[in-house]
């Protein structure tokens, strides 16, 4: 089965997250999007960013109702602070039997050169990329590179930052949200 692995915090996840994953998953060679939630990084202050357990369970709920979406809590388990090659290589070292690609925002492949091990990721994994709007933005020198895989998915302006901001000043953002991650945030008076 062929992997896509979309890395973040998901502080929280958002309707611009799934839109993406589903494009995704849906117009590529790709059989699931696998959200791998990122932990708190001892190393970080933690400003407004939500328990790990509690930002897993928020994709898990995100997820709930796509075949094709799941969520991973698979680097809770690694040390810290990690690097993606060592989770690729864990999760090949659990599913051998998958084939795991890498998602990441245009913007991302601009600094994928100064990545851990970027040259061995490359060597291994192909990687599906999406447009960004971003400034600076510059020929990349991986721009022909034949694992590396631009896909025409929407546009999404949406990040998590707005949203804590927004739900910080009582705004309503529900749009902005899957329904069930807004009732989970709203119960759990998260952000406020």
């Amino acid at each position: 089965m062929k992997i896509g692995l979309y890395f973040g915090s998901f502080n929280p996840i958002h309707v611009g997250h799934i839109i993406i994953a589903n494009h995704m998953v849906e117009f590529s060679n790709l059989d699931q999007v696998w959200f791998v939630v990122t932990p708190h990084s001892p190393f970080k202050k933690k400003n407004s960013l939500l328990a790990d357990h509690h930002r897993y369970q928020i994709v898990l709920v995100a997820t709930e109702d796509y075949a094709k979406l799941k969520p991973s809590n698979i680097e809770f388990g690694l040390p810290q602070p990690n690097y993606t090659i060592n989770t690729l290589t864990h999760l090949y070292e659990k599913h051998p039997q998958h084939e795991f690609s890498l998602i990441m925002g245009e913007d991302n492949l601009q600094s994928f050169h100064k990545w851990k091990n970027y040259e061995m990721i490359l060597q291994n994994h192909n990687i599906y990329v999406y447009p960004r709007v971003f400034k600076n933005k510059e020929k990349s020198k991986f721009d022909n590179h034949l694992k590396i895989h631009l896909v025409k998915a929407p546009i999404v302006e949406i990040s998590s930052t707005f949203i804590r901001k927004s739900i910080q000043q009582k705004k309503d953002i529900r749009p902005l949200l899957p329904f069930k991650v807004w009732n989970y945030i709203d119960e759990m008076n998260f952000y406020k």
